[in-house]
């Protein structure tokens, strides 16, 4: 009976064991498809240095580049500099679920700063609270604590603006190593809200890093421009709070990443977009990718296109990118949904090829379905007669980038930019500026439109080049109406 009893009683302190090393999992987010956790059991404090293990479980799976396999739980280790709030993810594992493992890693990357704003900052102010103790020693300690943050923080800006005019010259080099940026998007409460900042009265120019003062004693961060877009519209809401979801990126991504602006040329162009932030993946690995040289379709009999467009006031400004435009009340439906207008802007050359062929310009009229789905109607300008509605949009062209105009009294009907034939090609693919986000319905009308020689020169004054070059095709059916 002895040996029996000890096999028992090692196998309950065996059990004992790997339950009390079981994660211990604190939910501190949920949106977007995604839960945060944290383990709390697994917090390490060394000085200002704070290591803790976290994860995030996703609403849908997720396939691994490396390996093809589906994921839902991506588990990371990081460790947080609460004095410079930068962070650095040193080993990360892929879960199936909770028991199966898919695969782990060790992570060479380098530290990054946890953006203000971002559920990252969250994390950060969460594992960064002091330790509960004596009042008075808390007091003390914060605010030593205090006066190495700005000082940390003034240092880090510096640093930054350095390495922003390197990294605008330097060309980034391919490599395999990849390094991690601490993602978890956010949703932050007032009570862990940054400190307000006040936007920079100008646009930063590319390779910038414009610093926001703060009052005297206050400490003072480096504010960075989120770069998202809508189909080549620059936000017109405040720039969302989303962090970096746990993603490998090269360590080439470090040199660019926050630092330079997406564009058409330089650092900046559309070869660097994947590089450029980790929201912009899809750019480099996406297989429905826009724009394409529109050819082999298969010719059948289309849908109509039910446009319901209406003369409206606008609103055009110049984004840094294009020239935008926002209307009200038009739509068109198809296939049973229908699309409201979001965006008018401007490419020069057009973007889309027809069987190799380029125009001069294009205008992508984008929309968007109630349920979130993005269609784009293309049309293909060439040369000829005034086009009246561009004129009187270009006759109130910003003097200003993001500068917008309003004119009170003045309308466009974005019906009279369609050409007189309903025809066109349909096919699926993505946004053409960063993110680059697929499952977007194209569709391309067949007869071009007619703008003047002086029309293409303004534009061209402002934009010479703003399309993206040709994407693969990868097979994917193209529909044209015969």
């Amino acid at each position: 009976m002895r040996p029996l009893f000890l096999v028992f009683a090692l196998a309950g302190t065996l059990a004992s064991s790997l339950s009390a090393a079981a994660p211990s999992w604190q939910n501190i987010s949920t949106d977007a498809g995604r839960r945060i956790e944290l383990d709390r059991t697994t917090l390490k404090r060394t000085g200002n240095v704070v290591e803790i293990l976290s994860r995030v479980t996703l609403e849908r799976e997720l396939l691994d580049a490396q390996t093809g396999t589906p994921y839902r739980i991506i588990e990371a280790t990081t460790r947080y500099d609460c004095a410079t709030r930068n962070a650095k993810t040193i080993r990360r594992v892929y879960r199936q679920s909770d028991k199966e493992t898919l695969r782990e890693e060790m992570v060479p990357g380098v530290e990054l700063p946890v953006r203000g704003g971002t559920l990252d900052d969250r994390v950060l102010r969460e594992v960064c609270r002091p330790p509960k103790g004596d009042p008075l020693a808390l007091a003390k300690a914060a605010n030593e604590a205090a006066g190495d943050l700005q000082a940390a923080n003034a240092a880090m800006i510096k640093n930054a603006v350095a390495a922003d005019q390197q990294a605008v010259t330097k060309k980034v080099a391919d490599t395999p190593e990849a390094s991690i940026r601490p993602n978890l998007k956010a949703q932050v409460g007032a009570s862990s809200a940054p400190l307000p900042i006040s936007p920079p009265s100008q646009p930063a120019s590319a390779g910038s890093l414009p610093v926001v003062k703060a009052p005297a004693g206050a400490t003072q961060y480096a504010q960075r421009s989120s770069g998202q877009t809508r189909g080549g519209k620059a936000a017109t809401r405040p720039a969302n709070s989303a962090g970096y979801m746990l993603e490998v990126l090269p360590a080439s991504v470090s040199a660019l990443s926050g630092r330079v602006a997406w564009g058409y040329e330089g650092a900046g162009a559309p070869a660097n977009w994947a590089q450029l932030d980790a929201r912009n993946v899809v750019c480099a690995s996406g297989k429905r990718q826009s724009p394409i040289d529109i050819r082999d379709g298969i010719k059948v009999d289309l849908e109509p296109i039910r446009f319901d467009y209406r003369p409206s006031t606008f609103r055009i400004v110049d984004n840094g990118h294009t020239i935008s435009v926002n209307v009200g009340d038009s739509r068109f439906s198809l296939t049973g949904k229908t699309y409201e207008l979001d965006d008018i802007h401007f490419h020069r050359p057009a973007e889309m090829l027809i069987n190799g062929q380029r125009h001069e310009m294009s205008i992508h009229l984008v929309h968007r379905s109630l349920e979130g789905a993005v269609a784009v109607v293309a049309l293909l300008l060439e040369r000829g007669a005034e086009h009246p509605e561009i004129q009187t949009l270009w006759n109130y062209l910003p003097l200003e980038k993001n500068t917008p105009v309003q004119p009170p009294k003045v309308v466009i009907n974005p019906g009279r930019l369609l050409p007189e034939s309903a025809q066109y090609y349909t096919f699926m693919g993505s946004l053409t500026t960063p993110p680059c986000t697929e499952g977007v319905t194209w569709i391309v009308m067949k007869q071009p439109v007619q703008v003047s020689d002086e029309q293409i020169r303004i534009f061209s004054r402002l934009y010479r080049n703003n399309a993206r070059p040709v994407q693969a095709a990868n097979e994917r059916l193209i529909k044209e109406s015969r």
